[in-house]
């Protein structure tokens, strides 16, 4: 058991988060960006998000009360304009999610630098304000990718070195978790490349619940991730509108957007785990060892 026992805002014991990555066809456009597919069905099923999948998840955190984090690619906030205004409206926060959800080992350090500028001019364009976060298309970080997020000012949450929030070379970073993210679990693409059918409903929620009552009881942050396209279908919005109502019943619970634990994070915590959370040296500064 770790003893680095987070000290989150008085009165509470835990956190929660819920984010929504809204992909919507962002995904499909990086991956046919040299191609002309003929086939539309994935393409279809990305639409939903925006047509449909949203508007039932907003619904749900408005029926809970609850202010939700959206990590928004700039082509989708592009061919939605009214989208970014409207979460805002809501109460809700935006923050960076690439430009085509471009993925790391696709693109060139100055490549990323352009999307990510790209998105923060786009999304100050069509909100008037400047977004507080970023969160990497895939999960994954370059060092070069955390210098430009502590260019910027911007907090991270792609990683998971801890679960409550830490500094990464200077950048508040906000953890996720794979096991309480739904595409690994609901994503079917159909065409044959699924490597297993979409999983149901009740075993999902009932483990990402005891994922929470644990890290509710250790005193962690409980990073909840879900995509427009996947989660709004009916049996999945279904599922999260139990969870939510454990999370809201319970006491000492801080229900907060990435923003806020991140602006708390900085303001109280953020000398905290530095050395641990140290970028690693080249590989050629260890002793050299032999394969076993």
């Amino acid at each position: 058991m770790a003893t680095d026992r987070y000290i989150w805002p008085e009165g509470f014991a835990s956190a929660t988060a819920f984010t929504v990555d809204v992909d919507a066809h962002s995904p499909w456009l990086w991956q046919m960006r040299d191609s002309r597919p003929r086939t539309i069905g994935h393409l279809e099923q990305r639409r939903f998000g925006p047509r449909v999948g949203l508007g039932r998840i907003l619904d749900l955190l408005e029926a809970h009360g609850i202010k939700g984090t959206f990590f928004v690619p700039g082509i989708v906030a592009e061919e939605h304009p009214d989208m970014l205004p409207r979460l805002l409206e809501g109460g809700h926060e935006i923050g960076l999610h690439g430009y085509f959800h471009e993925l790391v080992d696709d693109i060139s350090d100055a490549e990323f630098t352009h999307a990510l500028e790209c998105s923060l001019e786009l999304f100050e364009r069509q909100t008037g304000r400047r977004p507080l976060g970023f969160r990497s298309p895939a999960w994954e970080m370059t060092p070069h990718m955390l210098a430009e997020c502590r260019r910027l000012g911007l907090y991270d949450s792609s990683l998971m070195g801890y679960d409550h929030p830490y500094t990464m070379d200077g950048v508040a970073e906000i953890p996720v978790q794979w096991g309480i993210d739904d595409a690994i679990f609901f994503k079917f693409l159909g065409g044959g490349a699924d490597k297993w059918p979409p999983q149901p409903t009740g075993p999902v929620g009932e483990t990402w619940a005891e994922e929470w009552r644990l890290l509710h009881r250790w005193g962690g942050l409980f990073m909840l991730t879900v995509h427009d396209w996947i989660s709004g279908r009916a049996q999945r919005i279904a599922m999260l509108d139990r969870l939510l109502g454990e999370i809201r019943a319970a006491e000492g619970v801080w229900i907060a957007t990435v923003g806020e634990i991140a602006a708390h994070h900085m303001a109280t915590q953020a000398g905290a785990f530095a050395q641990a959370s140290a970028l690693p040296g080249p590989i050629s500064s260890h002793p050299a060892r032999t394969p076993s």
